[in-house]
């Protein structure tokens, strides 16, 4: 069998600059046939699985690396580098920056192997294919096609549609694509794929049905904001939102796990509660773009890791202030402790024990150091599974075997609560109380009661933001969610991004070890706290490379026609 892998380089979307004789002006450049297209191929179902099965992890690897929480994570202001990566975490950035043009292109990338596997399986797929087979296969390609332009919508705004890359490459016409069009596009690709993927699973961490269900509740939940009129948002696709999820939660049979912290500990790869998850494996470490490498950058120090290139990233002081417990003790200082579970899983106060971590240097369990004197971080722990001695022989440097969610069943509850708010200012609603505190009771947190003589009051939006910030903290989300809700309510967006701190501070605990609290205090001489958030640049611009080689991305947008 001939290799089938397709390497991300040819799929870089480039748009035409003149007559489209060669391949450089061309918009997607074609894997060669005789690697891919290969007539001998497609033969049997464990053929044509195998050529859908890189769509779960090589497709995206460029996105995974580091642009996933660069964008997700630093644009959106949960977490931030000091010295690196500033451009994004202070939401200036470029069209040179490089976490920019890795997603442009890997997103780009997922669109076209999708193309090219859903084009293969049509004309190359023998008689011994099942019918079933080549159903679902090109159900898992559509999906990953719907995922990806859904990322590239909400980044960069217009975007062409490319459908196929065989019939569309030499098209000097291609422009983009209008904002909503590119929405109805991705959701009637995402109910295909729900209607023919399987309700369960044939080979574990394949897409199902729940996994497209999913997606269908966060598109529509979007949706209802992007054909929002006067900043109300479309009732209809806040039912559909809400009906998708309560589906997935009610009829799927997955579950939520009981340890928030469970989720990250490896090995956690497929577990009851992932929806979808990008499928890593160790193989070497000359199998690049197979494994995951972002635990690298986000590791703190070498000695808990293979690398550890994180020294420099953690929580930013918004994102700290939303966790129950630290209380303001005027503007520049927080002080308390919070009962709830997601900050131990996701970032690492002075003093926090994690017994799964071995220090290489000393080979003794990992109790996070108090260090410094007036500025240190609160190093990421999330995705961070292990050092050496505690993964010998299933990872290498920039090479893990745990996967990185794209969707939890833990969404379901927070989007089903956030559609029954809807375009009001709270909800009392039972159901949607419930499922906010399945997700909320989890963490390690009290009951949201609405009403009786403690009652906390209706359950608002701004505390379902605040949930969904600590649920999914460092999982590449936030950003996403001040798009959603931009659609919508930008003056909302630009005020709450623009009140976030991203600065230094310095966080002390009151004892080492077992430190009971904790009191943090802002950086004097670190003044680069604040961003600006405004029309001009919360989308991210088109990266200058694919600008200079496709005039046509400089084109005003059209509509799509499905």
């Amino acid at each position: 069998m001939k290799n089938i892998r397709y390497k991300n380089y040819f799929a870089t979307l480039i748009l035409a600059v003149a007559a489209l004789s060669s391949c450089k002006k061309s918009f997607l450049d074609m894997p060669p046939e005789d690697a891919v297209v290969d007539a001998n191929f497609y033969k049997t179902d464990d053929q044509v699985k195998a050529a859908t099965s890189l769509l779960y992890s090589e497709v995206w690897f460029d996105y995974n690396d580091k642009a996933m929480y660069n964008l997700g994570d630093f644009r959106g202001g949960s977490a931030f580098s000091a010295w690196n990566d500033r451009g994004n975490v202070m939401f200036n950035t470029t069209g040179d920056n490089g976490e920019n043009g890795a997603s442009w292109r890997a997103f780009f990338n997922v669109v076209a192997q999708s193309n090219m596997a859903i084009y293969n399986i049509n004309k190359y797929a023998g008689p011994e294919v099942t019918a079933s087979t080549k159903k679902i296969s090109i159900a898992e390609a559509r999906f990953m096609r719907s995922l990806a332009y859904r990322y590239l919508v909400m980044n960069w705004g217009a975007v062409p549609i490319i459908t196929n890359n065989v019939e569309q490459l030499f098209d000097t016409s291609i422009a983009r694509n209008t904002v909503s069009s590119v929405w109805r596009f991705i959701t009637s690709e995402m109910r295909a794929a729900a209607a023919d993927l399987p309700e369960a699973a044939a080979q574990q961490g394949r897409l199902t049905k729940w996994s497209a269900e999913g997606m269908l509740a966060r598109f529509y939940l979007t949706r209802a904001g992007v054909e929002s009129s006067g900043g109300t948002r479309k009732q209809q696709f806040l039912d559909s939102a809400k009906y998708y999820a309560n589906d997935v939660i009610t009829r799927s049979g997955y579950k939520l796990l009981d340890s928030y912290e469970q989720l990250f500990k490896y090995p956690y790869n497929n577990n009851t509660e992932s929806l979808f998850e990008l499928q890593w494996v160790f193989s070497g470490t000359s199998a690049w773009g197979t494994a995951n490498s972002m635990p690298e950058y986000l590791a703190y120090s070498p000695d808990i890791s293979f690398g550890g290139w994180g020294g420099d990233k953690g929580a930013t002081w918004w994102m700290l202030s939303q966790y129950d417990g630290f209380v303001a003790q005027g503007t520049d200082t927080l002080k308390g402790r919070t009962v709830d579970q997601r900050l131990h899983a996701t970032f690492m106060l002075p003093g926090f024990y994690y017994p799964e971590i071995t220090k290489v240097t000393d080979k003794t369990k990992l109790i996070f150091p108090f260090s410094g004197t007036d500025n240190n971080f609160l190093s990421v722990k999330k995705y961070v599974i292990g050092s050496p001695l505690d993964l010998a022989g299933i990872a290498s440097q920039q090479h893990y075997p745990n996967d990185t969610y794209m969707m939890r069943l833990a969404e379901m509850y927070l989007i089903y609560t956030e559609a029954t708010i809807g375009n009001a200012a709270s909800t009392s609603d039972a159901t949607a109380v419930a499922y906010f505190n399945a997700v909320h009771q989890r963490a390690g947190l009290p009951a949201y009661e609405v009403g009786g003589q403690n009652g906390s009051g209706p359950l608002t939006l701004d505390k379902v933001f605040s949930e969904r910030f600590k649920e999914f903290a460092m999982e590449g989300m936030a950003w996403y969610d001040f798009v959603s809700l931009h659609y919508w309510n930008p003056q909302k967006a630009y005020n709450m991004l623009n009140a976030q701190d991203r600065g230094l501070f310095f966080a002390k605990p009151d004892q080492m070890p077992n430190p009971t609290l904790w009191t943090f205090n802002k950086t004097s001489w670190f003044t680069e706290r604040k961003v600006v958030a405004n029309d001009g640049n919360f989308l991210l611009p088109i990266p200058n490379t694919e600008l200079s080689k496709a005039p046509n991305l400089s084109k005003p947008p059209v509509d799509y026609k499905l």
